[in-house]
This record gives C-alpha cells, structure tokens and sequence, in this order.
C-alpha cells in the first residue's frame, strides 16, 4: 500500500531497494543498458519474419503538444534555401543547379524521446552515486550524455498494450495506475514473456484519444502511466528501457498528496533505468493485435548530440 502523505519516505526506501549503484562498477555510463548483449541482439534480429516495419515516432513538427512548461516548446522548422529560391535565380549557383536546406530549433524532449541517465537527479546524486554538480553543468552532462548511448540501443522489443487487454476500448482512463499485476496480466494474455535486455513498450491509448480529442493536458495533464507500485516489476525484470506513449511515462497525478515524478527520482539516478516518452504505439499495436506476434527487433537510437541528457528518436519495430 502507498502512504499518500509520505513520497520522502516511499522515494527513499525504494531507492534504497532497488539501486543499482555499483552493479556495473564505478566508472559505469550505461545503466540497465548493460543488460543489452550482443545475445540479445541476435536474438532480436531473429524476430524479423515478415520485414515490416513501423515507426514508433510522432511528428517533429509545430502541431505537437507542448505548451512552453519549462520552456519546452514545439519545433520550429524553417527554410534556410527553398525552390522559389533557387527558380527565381537567387542562389548564385552555376549551370542551373539550385537546393534547398533547412533547419531546426527545438527543445531535446519535446516529442518521441529518451530521457538520458543525467535527466533526474535524487537528493543532489546522479546515477551510480555520482554529484548532481560534477555530472551536469551548464556545458552539458560530462558523464552519462545520451552520446553514450548511440550504438547500443536496438535489440528485442515487447509490446506491453495495457490499454487493449486492460482498457475500454483500447484506452486507459487518466489517472490509471499500471501496475506489475496490469503488465503481468497483458504479457500472458499476449502470450509473451519479458525479461532480461529487453526494451518495453507500453501502450496506453491516451496519445490515441489525444489525436481524436485534441491535446488538451497531453503534456504534463493527467494521465495514465506506470505505478509507483511496479518499480519492483522494473527492477527485478532487469530489463534495458521501458517507454510510453504518454508525456510523462508514470502515472498522473502522482500517487502522493505532494509529489513530482516520483518513479523518475527513483529508476533514473538509483536504478539506471532508461525512459522514452511519447512514442506512437497505435500502429504496431494494431499489427500485434493481428498476427498475435508481441515481440520484434526494435532499434532506437539516440541522436549523439554530446552532453544532452536527452534526445530525440525515431524508433523502428521489424517484425
């Protein structure tokens, strides 16, 4: 049972519990991505069968959710050259060539992304014990940037659709919180097992509703997500990566009276977890619900922008 009016004390016994500090040695950049071998790679690359594959992104794009919290923003594109440009003669290139070029402005988590292990901070300490202040200064995380994590990333992946097996209508309710028994329960009913170096995905339906609805709260509101109860499921798995389709990965309002991401204080910086936020489940979902076939290669690679304790993804499941 949760004590609502006590997340300090919850926060710091499962803290405490289920810390990986240590586990991989004291230099170590990688956390639960160390349960990734090169085993479990092979063993994804054998779940390609059919060659589909499904991009479990959203779009980059000035129609996202993003409202400015915390100056998160959506991303600003703009045209740098464009063909009225180059057809007009503008360019000043020879011979007739012409080309566009683009760029882009926009926070690393304002869409489908990892958050990196210098992401969240727990009574000052990063992740393996290390100071908040010597990992993360203002030229970026010196330590765990999410560069450390461009090569790794891709090996068996699970579908988790708590929101099919457990839902109406494929959808959780705001304010759901899943627990080990909710994915204990869809694992058996799609007959898939999880375990050791597997990413997770955990479909909800809520980014499904916010596409028929409207964002509204998407970014930040209430929603469904992850227990507090189930960081023991998260631990004792020893899985690599879990995401969600949803902003904030754990269930909101958190399950205290008082409490902000509570989940996050404890799998990031104690147990080394790592989390994406906002992925687009829907369209593998609905392939999964088809052929029954729950697991696949998933790659997702962050982009190795050095120091950033966060990065954008474009995921790909094969199946």
């Amino acid at each position: 049972m949760i004590d609502r009016t006590d997340p300090e004390g919850a926060i710091a016994e499962a803290a405490a519990k289920y810390s990986n500090w240590g586990r991989w040695g004291a230099d170590d950049v990688l956390g639960t991505v160390n349960f990734l071998t090169e085993a479990k790679r092979r063993e994804g690359a054998a779940l390609v069968r059919r060659g589909v594959s499904f991009s479990l992104a959203q779009s980059f794009d000035m129609n996202g959710p993003q409202k400015g919290w915390r100056r998160r923003t959506n991303p600003v594109h703009t045209m740098l050259d464009t063909g009225t440009d180059a057809a007009l003669g503008l360019q000043g290139f020879p011979h007739g060539i012409g080309g566009a070029d683009d760029v882009i402005a926009m926070p690393l988590q304002c869409s489908t992304q990892w958050d990196g292990l210098g992401h969240i901070f727990d009574h000052g300490k990063a992740w393996n014990g290390r100071p908040a202040e010597k990992v993360v200064t203002s030229d970026g995380d010196l330590v765990t940037g999410i560069e450390t994590l461009a090569a790794p990333l891709c090996g068996r992946g699970v579908l988790l659709d708590v929101g099919r097996v457990i839902g109406e209508n494929g959808e959780l309710p705001d304010g759901f919180a899943i627990t080990e028994e909710h994915l204990e329960a869809t694992a058996e009913a799609h007959g898939v097992a999880v375990g050791t170096g597997d990413i997770v995905v955990v479909r909800t339906g809520q980014l499904a509703r916010a596409r028929r609805e409207g964002w509204g709260e998407y970014a930040g509101g209430p929603a469904p997500g992850l227990s507090f109860t189930s960081i023991g499921w998260l631990h004792r798995t020893q899985i690599t990566a879990i995401a969600t389709d949803t902003w904030g990965f754990e269930v909101r309002p958190n399950e205290f009276d008082d409490a902000f991401q509570p989940v996050h204080q404890v799998v990031i910086p104690n147990m080394g977890l790592l989390i994406g936020e906002m992925w687009d489940l829907d369209a593998l979902a609905a392939d999964c619900a088809g052929d029954g076939v729950h697991e696949f290669f998933l790659s997702a690679p962050p982009l190795p922008v050095t120091g950033a304790v966060g990065s954008p993804v474009n995921p790909l499941a094969v199946k």
